[in-house]
């Protein structure tokens, strides 16, 4: 049974997804410290050929809070940048109405609407699994290290491979996880090029983009293009 572990990220860039694609169950990372200027609340965008960031606004955010506490503020701004920056792409009128719903969301805080996004484009793109949050599954973690937490969440959730985002394999090494049983490997994707109207190709932004000038079957093509390291 293989496992990730990754924080909510706002409408995340392919690689994500190329990440939930690889496992059985995925774990939104909810309750850890909130990281400034991260990918939690933003991401880039296409608009006039250039590169570009939203920013879903946050209520006093803080590298102190925990991601599930921090509430986010009004996105009315954020669904008309992204509608004017990709109105004349082939697949806008698909996909629009997935990116309003997501944003016009119920919830308040910005963890549940970061997970919002990545479900609501998994589900487009038909990936099938289970998603859970960490603060739901495993309570408790006062005096854990950062190794042992995500252990727990591997045990708790029956999963002795844990496949982590290749950026991870800085902050951990597969001998730590290897004395609890576990088997760590890193996802890393190869770059997938594609037009962006009639600017030079940037890689790396928002799944937004992906899913605006892509059909699906290409992307879910995609979705595979990774190397396990």
């Amino acid at each position: 049974m293989r496992i990730a572990i990754m924080q909510p990220y706002i409408f995340p860039y392919i690689g994500y997804f190329q990440l939930i694609k690889s496992v059985d169950k995925f774990v939104f990372y909810d309750d850890v410290n909130f990281i400034n200027k991260g990918w939690i609340n933003r991401n880039r965008i296409i608009v006039n050929g250039m590169i570009n960031y939203f920013t879903i606004p946050l209520k006093s955010a803080s590298q102190n809070k925990i991601i599930k506490e921090i509430e986010y503020l009004d996105v009315k701004k954020i669904i008309k940048k992204i509608d004017q920056a990709y109105k004349k792409a082939p697949f806008y009128k698909e996909v629009m109405p997935i990116i309003e719903r997501c944003l016009l969301s119920d919830s308040f805080y910005i963890s549940d609407l970061a997970a919002k996004s990545v479900i609501c484009v998994s589900e487009y793109l038909d990936i099938n699994i289970p998603f859970y949050f960490s603060s739901l599954i495993n309570p408790g973690n006062n005096g854990k290290s950062r190794v042992e937490r995500l252990v727990n969440i591997c045990n708790l959730c029956d999963s002795k491979i844990y496949i982590n985002n290749y950026s991870g394999n800085t902050l951990y090494a597969k001998e730590d996880f290897a004395e609890y049983g576990i088997d760590l490997h890193f996802l890393k994707p190869k770059i997938f090029k594609y037009r962006q109207f009639n600017s030079e190709f940037e890689s790396g932004l928002s799944i937004i983009d992906v899913i605006m000038f892509n059909e699906k079957e290409l992307i879910q093509h995609y979705l595979n293009q990774y190397t396990l390291v």
